[in-house]
């Protein structure tokens, strides 16, 4: 695969593939591949990741630079990402006062049942990370959660 990656592009993903690059042998866990991809503010599903070489679990592949940059490439092209805007679309849907809250029920069982479905750990962590109090009717402010969320990046262990 080619790119076609401005040179300031090329320097970020250089950064933050010597993160990842663990043990330093100019080399990353494939498992890690969606969190480098996300901290170049990319914002790939599961199912692309995977597609792109990603792993469940460590030590089953590894990714050097130069396969790397061909993945940020494609990735930044695809359509199937979401931005705050549209995740914050989505949850206008559950307001139901129109006030920029919704029902912590409704979210979980959003973030549990739609989608990339989250388990009950993963829920509990994002919760735990990014989560405002809810009020006396059980609502939340979902801007606020969302804006932690996506600016926090913040990072679910899929490892079983």
């Amino acid at each position: 695969m080619a790119h076609d990656l401005k040179d300031v592009e090329i320097e970020k993903a250089q950064f933050v593939f010597s993160v990842y690059d663990w043990e330093g042998t100019g080399q990353m866990d494939a498992m890690d591949l969606g969190n480098a991809l996300r901290a170049l503010n990319l914002n790939p599903t599961l199912d692309l990741i995977g597609k792109m070489g990603g792993t469940q679990k460590r030590g089953e592949k590894k990714v050097k630079f130069d396969e790397f940059l061909p993945i940020f490439s494609q990735v930044k092209k695809e359509k199937e990402q979401g931005c705050y805007e549209d995740f914050l679309e989505c949850l206008k849907l559950y307001d139901k006062n129109e006030d920029g809250t919704m029902l912590l029920a409704e979210l979980q069982h959003s973030l549990t049942a739609l989608g990339e479905r989250l388990d009950d750990m993963e829920l509990d962590n994002v919760f735990k990370d990014c989560m405002d109090p809810e009020d006396d009717d059980g609502n939340i402010p979902y801007g606020p959660f969302l804006k932690k969320m996506m600016d926090n990046m913040v990072v679910i262990d899929h490892v079983k």
